[in-house]
Formats: structure tokens, sequence, C-alpha cells
């Protein structure tokens, strides 16, 4: 043999070898990688962080690359909880507990049957899919399936129904019968993370993390749902979670309320009716997408495709995945307040990777 012909087969041989090598998963504590050793520039890594601000981490191959600010402290993350909520929807199809994204809810909450008699009792038709796309339109006169609504009262509804009758927890013992044993200590997180960030009476459901613990959870879905040698969602179910966004020319409900609960409660905006903002082509199962909105214009214009987060506050509170680049951040308290702000945020990130892509 030539060479030539040796030099093809080393290479070939040592390409075989990465990627028939296992994936790395944080243990205990994540095992700690220099930029450099993952292809990163640590100079542009800083400027990355200083445009953001607050706290957070990098991660990239499953270990830790950079880290500022404390990316150890747990607290709130406000909306960038709700991939949190549909990932527990999925396991309880996966688990028989529900038995099709497309049952009623009504079953468990029947007073949603009775409300708006003038719409045609419309309530009665909301289905699991409708509360985790926010297409139910509940507090909005439209019907289910019919629009995009972004509000807090429907997630609440949605909170309540799964974890408080679906799994039969109550607001003191949900991390303990839940969140811990089916996904934080699977994943080993190294801080607690709750789901009553400001306690049982004020807001419950509201998931406070830290930044290294919210990339686990990222780091599962770029994984499809597996950690380590488990499964812990199914591959199909995790891949649909995170690649299904609405249709760019899905309507969005008009600023028109619709009788509620009469004890329901919000997860945060109190505004009547509540309609925050457009899904721009981008919202798949509670997650952003890097889609295309209704001119055609990418999410994030300077990130790969496949790149998708849970966002908070509008920007200061994330995580993101970039599965083209094997990453994943987070970053709390931040300066990041909006989409173009994301997007140069992201930008400045993917200018830290060089030719090891």
């Amino acid at each position: 043999m030539g060479t030539e012909a040796v030099t093809v087969a080393l290479l070939l041989a040592s390409a075989a070898a990465v990627t028939a090598a296992e994936p790395a998963y944080p243990a205990a504590t994540w095992e700690e990688k220099p930029p450099a050793g993952v292809g990163m520039d640590a100079a542009k890594l800083d400027a990355f962080a200083k445009a953001v601000g607050g706290r957070g981490c990098v991660t990239r191959h499953g270990y830790m690359v950079y880290a500022w600010g404390d990316a150890t402290k747990r607290g709130d993350v406000a909306s960038a909880c709700k991939p949190w909520f549909s990932h527990f929807l999925f396991k309880a199809v996966e688990d028989g507990k529900i038995k099709s994204l497309d049952d009623k809810v009504r079953f468990l909450e029947p007073r949603l049957a009775q409300l708006n008699e003038h719409l045609k009792f419309k309530d009665s038709l909301i289905a699991w899919r409708h509360l985790a796309n926010q297409t139910s339109c509940y507090g909005a006169m439209e019907e289910p399936g019919t629009a995009f609504c972004y509000n807090d009262w429907q997630i609440a509804l949605f909170w309540d129904l799964l974890f408080l009758k679906v799994y039969g927890a109550t607001y003191d013992t949900v991390d303990e019968k839940v969140l811990r044993p089916l996904l934080t200590e699977p994943m080993q997180c190294e801080d607690q993370p709750t789901f009553m960030a400001f306690g049982a009476k004020d807001r419950p459901g509201r998931l406070a993390v830290s930044p290294r613990d919210f990339c686990r959870f990222g780091l599962l879905y770029l994984r499809k749902g597996k950690w380590g040698d488990k499964q812990l969602l199914g591959e199909k179910l995790a891949a649909m979670a995170v690649s299904s966004p609405l249709p760019s020319d899905f309507p969005r409900a008009k600023s028109r309320a619709a009788q509620m609960l009469p004890d329901q409660r919000t997860l945060g905006s109190a505004q009547v009716p509540d309609n925050q903002c457009d899904h721009l082509g981008s919202y798949s199962w509670l997650w952003w997408t890097n889609g295309l909105d209704r001119a055609g214009l990418r999410h994030w214009r300077d990130a790969p495709p496949d790149a998708y987060g849970a966002f908070g506050h509008g920007g200061p509170r994330a995580m993101v995945v970039i599965p083209s680049l094997d990453i994943v951040l987070s970053w709390n308290d931040a300066n990041v307040k909006s989409r173009d702000a994301e997007n140069e945020s992201l930008r400045l990130l993917v200018a830290s990777v060089g030719g090891d892509r």
C-alpha cells in the first residue's frame, strides 16, 4: 500500500473512531475542557459573555467549556420554564397516563365544558396539544386550535391539569414526586431545580434552575431524549418537541377576552385578555425555534437554522441548543432583552467556533 493510501486509511480510521465514541454526559459534576480543546476561541467567548452580561455558561460536546458570573446560582427563569412542562406532558403520554395529545382536558376539568355558552362552549374542545402550543385560546374568543394566543392564564391551567390531576401531585409535593425522580435526579442536576421558584403561594409552577443545570436539560434534547444509557424520553417525541413550529401564516388571536374559570390563576401576566406576542413561525411545543416569520425572515438570522431554545422575560433568561455545533448554553439576569439582542448574542457565540464544527 502506498504512503498516500496509508494516510487516507489512517484518517478514515481516526474519523471512524471519533464517530464511534460514546457521547459525553456530565456525571455528578460537569467535566471541564478549555475552549481551545473543543474548537472555540476564549477571547471571542469573553466578548460574547461581556455582551450578554448577567451569568451563564457554555457547553460543547458534553463538556463545560466556559462560564461567567455565578452559573451555579439557582434562579427563576420565567417563561423559559415552559419546555419543561411539555416534557412532562410527553412523558405522561409515553407512560400511559394520557392516552393521546388529542385527548380533551374537559374530562379532568368538567367546568371547561360550561364556559362561554355564547361561543358554543368552545373550551370543551381544548386538547393537550392546544395547551402545549398556546393555541387553546383559553381566555380569548377564538375556538381552540384556530389561533395562537400566548397567555399565562392558559399556561397555569395547563400546569395544574398536568401536575395536579395527571401526576397527582400538589404544589408542596411536585418536586419530590415528579420533577426529581423523573428528570433532575436521572440527569444528576447539581443545584436542585424546583417548580416552586417563589414558594407554593406565589405563582407555583415557576421553575428556578441554575444555568449549568439548565444546560443539562438542553443536552437531553440535543441527544434526543437520551441521557447516558437511558432513554428518559422517546426519541421521536424529543425530536418532535423542537422541530414542529406553527406555520408562519398561522393566525394570531385578536385581543378579545372570553370567560375563564372563576378561580383561574396565572403563571405570570395578569393582563386580560393576555395575548403577549406572535409565534413568528418559530413556536414548537413551548420551545422557540429558528423558523421563518410572516415576512419570511429567519428568527435569529445569524444563528444556524437548527438552533432552538427557551426564553423568559423577552430574553434575559434563556437556554439555547445549537445541534449543528453540538453546543448548549444558558444565561440568566442578562442584558438580552429583544429578539435582535438574542440574535446578536448568538452571532457572537457562533463566531467563537473555529474550524472544528
